[in-house]
């Protein structure tokens, strides 16, 4: 069943960042293009309200500013936005946190546990 939209709201989904999103974003050695391109809310459905002059934001903001989700295009009535790396105040420390698994995950490989 498919939610009820109010006026001037547009279906949305989250995507995981495409080139223009994630050129310049952070990328510690070691860590797969693939971790730098997925945002936390990838795959979430939802509605965005279009701006008083009818346009789509450029951009959603989550928690609290950290990170942010840049309009990719409108097709079929449904807007995508994709992870913006490069934008997002909390993907260093995210990237971060994914390079210390990575790391982890080498070292027990190595060692045999």
């Amino acid at each position: 069943m498919a939610a009820t939209l109010l006026r001037g709201e547009v279906p949305c989904i989250l995507q995981a960042a495409e080139y223009p999103q994630y050129r310049g974003a952070y990328r510690p050695p070691g860590v797969p293009l693939a971790e730098v391109r997925r945002g936390p809310y990838d795959g979430q459905r939802g509605a965005v309200l279009r701006t008083p002059d009818g346009t789509l934001p450029a951009t959603l903001v989550f928690a609290a500013g950290r990170i942010v989700y840049a309009l990719d295009r409108e097709q079929d009535g449904t807007a995508t936005y994709r992870y913006a790396p490069a934008l997002s105040p909390a993907h260093r420390a995210l990237m971060d946190a994914v390079a210390e698994q990575y790391a982890e995950h080498h070292m027990k490989k190595e060692t045999g546990r």
